[in-house]
């Protein structure tokens, strides 16, 4: 059988290694052979997750025509990546995108760092702010003041209080997309959600779609669930979604499952177009695969001026093919977990029966609490105070990683908590190790990517800022220059004591 989830066609890879050869030469370097710079360039659109791993490349004969060569280049360069480790063959079943053995694989999530390390570690492992007071404790108080009638029952609400349920549907309205209580199923945070979700549709050996690079935390619960992952690859340069990429891996690949973050994409802080929203929405449904939108993101948006696109869920009005994802956690504290689905009335029936073998139900105070701050409008209040808090956090560590390690190359995102950095040609997960020697925890590229892609990069939160930014940054060009230079073997020097 195929070892390859999805494929690459002759133009587009073409395409994607002709796009490379702008990119400078190192002065004096000598040329290589066509076949050797050829099997670089595949080698690193795989690292990069531009090229999926577990993706079947074009016959030797297909690609030389797209890139006008001549088909022993094709061949010897494939031979020299099987050789390497990065490509698999097997007769009649083609040729497929691999990485080698004994290359660190991301086999974790991004775990909070204990509270007891924060006083000579600077985290930049989880993007998550601190409450934004004085909301959280008026939130908590006005719960326990409508607490009463609630103690006097059984507690068990499997879809949600319907008071909750009833404000979800009216802000979903408000934002121009109809929607019944009936719609919403309240759930314990964002993550309870999805795994209610692929729980009630992928059974273990199904296939979901991801972008990629994805959520770290995502695509361990789903390999936690056993499916097998699809990596769909952004555009150029990690900018946004390659609609022709979507439309041909949902195509060809079939996946029950499609999980996006179109607003402030985390890692990339990208953003989906109106026009890229209704693509996805239109390719999920011709493939029959269902598309989950996560909107998590969506109220950090730190561009005031911006107008914003419209929901995925707007492009489904029925409601048959998008089920969105939202929480409390990063609009307005990741302690407050609380999530929700919209969907399809009967697909949230099948959840919240399905959820009697799980959860049982979410927390009464916290739903309580976040539904008073929606009621009263303490939620905007608070809302504003995190974008303030992170589009501050941005500009200083923005401007401070900009200061000490010049070579780095990002996009500054318009919204979101994440800065998606290319490590300057360094190993990301030699960054994240030497890092941590020097007193500063950064989650590596390939925490993000499937099966080892994003080498080269590294994730940085809006998580801290001022003095703390600049001595994060200043640690992570320490950190840096050990791995650059080799010697971040084990000696690394102590971090010293950093109070925020």
């Amino acid at each position: 059988m195929a070892q390859w989830t999805s494929a690459v066609g002759a133009a587009q890879l073409g395409r994607l290694i002709t796009s490379q050869q702008g990119r400078a030469a190192v002065p004096g370097a000598r040329k290589l052979p066509a076949y050797r710079t050829l099997a670089d360039g595949i080698r690193l659109l795989v690292l990069e997750g531009r090229v999926p791993v577990a993706a079947r490349l074009p016959a030797e004969r297909e690609l030389a025509v797209a890139l006008s060569v001549s088909r022993t280049t094709v061949a010897a360069a494939y031979e020299a990546l099987r050789g390497e480790g990065f490509l698999e063959s097997r007769r009649g079943a083609g040729s497929w995108t691999s990485v080698p053995a004994g290359n660190p694989m991301p086999a974790r999530g991004l775990e909070p760092l204990p509270p007891e390390s924060l006083g000579s570690m600077i985290d930049l492992g989880c993007a998550a702010l601190p409450a934004p007071e004085p909301w959280l404790t008026k939130a908590v108080q006005g719960a326990l003041e409508e607490l009463p009638p609630y103690a006097h029952t059984h507690g068990d609400y499997p879809a949600g209080l319907p008071a909750l349920r009833r404000m979800l549907a009216d802000r979903y309205t408000e934002r121009g997309i109809p929607t019944m209580p009936e719609q919403i199923m309240v759930t314990t945070g964002a993550m309870g959600a999805i795994d209610a979700i692929c729980s009630l549709f992928a059974g273990r050996g199904e296939r979901i779609a991801v972008e990629s690079p994805s959520y770290a935390n995502i695509l361990q619960l789903m390999r936690a669930a056993g499916v097998r992952l699809v990596p769909v690859a952004m555009a150029e340069g990690l900018t946004g979604w390659d609609m022709d990429v979507w439309r041909q891996v949902l195509r060809d690949s079939a996946p029950r499952l499609a999980y996006v973050v179109a607003d402030f994409h985390n890692p990339t802080g990208a953003l989906a177009s109106d026009e890229q929203r209704r693509a996805m929405v239109e390719a999920a449904r011709s493939a029959g695969t269902v598309l989950v939108a996560d909107d998590n993101i969506v109220e950090l948006q730190l561009d005031p001026t911006m107008e914003m696109p419209r929901p995925v869920c707007s492009f489904d009005p029925a409601g048959s093919t998008v089920i969105t994802v939202g929480s409390a956690s990063k609009a307005f504290w990741a302690g407050m977990r609380i999530g929700w689905v919209r969907a399809a009335p009967d697909v949230i029936r099948s959840l919240v029966a399905a959820r009697a073998y799980a959860d049982l139900g979410t927390p009464v105070l916290e739903q309580l609490a976040v539904n008073w701050l929606m009621r009263t409008g303490g939620w905007a209040q608070a809302v504003e105070i995190r974008r303030d808090q992170a589009r501050e956090n941005r500009d200083a560590l923005v401007a401070a990683v900009r200061r000490e390690l010049p070579d780095w190359e990002f996009r500054v995102p318009l919204g979101g908590l994440t800065l998606w950095a290319r490590a300057g040609g360094l190993s990301g997960s030699r960054l994240a190790e030497v890092g941590e020697r020097v007193g500063v925890r950064v989650p590596s590229g390939p925490r993000f990517g499937v099966d080892g892609a994003f080498e080269g990069y590294v994730r940085l939160p809006f998580t801290v800022g001022g003095p703390v930014a600049e001595e994060a940054a200043a640690r992570l060009a320490a950190a840096a220059r050990l791995v650059g230079t080799g010697a971040g073997g084990g000696g690394a020097e102590p971090p010293r004591t950093f109070v925020a």
